[in-house]
């Protein structure tokens, strides 16, 4: 028993990169995991791990023996998850890391039906742009439009979000209502930069079927999409927004839609691209109440509030 707590301290700590990792994983502190490495060396006569102040190092035979158990604990995880789905008891802290404006517009509001449903398990929710890792970072599941880094993951797709191009009543009034993608040259665009690549968000569109990206005069840059929402609101500039955030200001009049069918001013047949979203969960752990409950409930919420398509509200 105590080689197989070090075996595991020793299989976290190598995919999370610290020991501290692999704690926080166990739900151990830092020395008890530290402390069941050391038993293990001591027990296999040979040395795993060089530890430095900065990072983990394997040895050969680290390596080696590595390679040769990490499959062993994913096995025990894989068999202790399909005996717990028997009983049905989800438990427990969950992890859940979402894109910033998705989890706090769309997660955040329906984690407390999540929590009555299932009183025992304890939700953290991480919110944020950047890049990731589910082992690094301890991440149980993850809701975002682009794949986290990592292997070994199961995705799932979630559904389309309508993107709305928009502007408020004031700018337009001051510049003029763009008719179609091209004139968006001649206008103040407010454009995103993900921080998981340093790149700008893309503004696509389809056309008869076909894709374009027209050119932009790029006027401000921001990595959050709430405060791209509230500059729009200032009326610095066009903008684009999920329907998330942009579909409750439209219909209060605050902003106005271009472009998009259902929405928009003008009657130009070009739709702005939409982004899919995706659940991410790694392979060992999906079979965990907690992991697989929450991911259907949120599928679930999904479907049963359809507030993503333009138009008319439903239900």
């Amino acid at each position: 028993m105590d080689n197989l707590r070090g075996i595991d301290s020793f299989i976290k700590a190598v995919e999370g990169g610290s020991i501290a990792a692999a704690a926080r994983q166990l739900g151990i502190t830092a020395a008890a995991a530290s402390q069941n490495i050391a038993r293990l060396e001591q027990a296999l006569g040979t040395r795993l791990l060089v530890r430095t102040t900065r990072r983990l190092a394997l040895t050969e035979a680290g390596r080696i023996y590595f390679e040769r158990v990490r499959q062993v604990i994913t096995d025990l995880d894989l068999a202790q998850a399909a005996l717990a789905c028997l009983n049905e008891r989800p438990q427990g802290r969950l992890r859940v890391a979402s894109s910033a404006a998705f989890g706090r517009h769309v997660i955040a509001p329906v984690l407390k039906g999540f929590s009555t449903l299932y009183p025992d398990v304890s939700v953290e929710l991480v919110l944020g742009d950047e890049s990731f890792d589910h082992i690094r970072d301890d991440i149980d599941v993850s809701i975002r439009f682009y794949p986290p880094s990592g292997s070994g993951l199961i995705t799932r797709r979630l559904g389309s979000v309508p993107i709305v191009i928009c502007a408020s009543p004031d700018y337009l009034a001051r510049r003029g209502t763009p008719r179609e993608p091209e004139e968006l040259k001649h206008h103040d665009c407010l454009l995103f930069r993900t921080p998981f690549n340093g790149r700008l968000l893309p503004w696509g569109f389809l056309r008869n079927g076909l894709r374009f990206e027209p050119d932009l005069h790029v006027s401000i840059i921001c990595n959050d999409i709430d405060a791209l929402a509230h500059m729009t609101l200032a009326g610095a500039g066009i903008s684009r927004l999920g329907a998330f955030i942009a579909r409750d200001l439209v219909e209060q009049g605050r902003l106005v839609a271009l472009f998009a069918t259902g929405m928009a001013l003008s009657g130009a047949e070009a739709d702005p691209e939409p982004l899919d979203f995706h659940i991410f969960v790694q392979e060992r752990q999906a079979m965990l109440p907690k992991v697989r409950l929450f991911i259907d409930y949120i599928a679930d919420q999904w479907r049963q509030h359809p507030v993503w398509p333009l138009g008319p509200r439903q239900g």
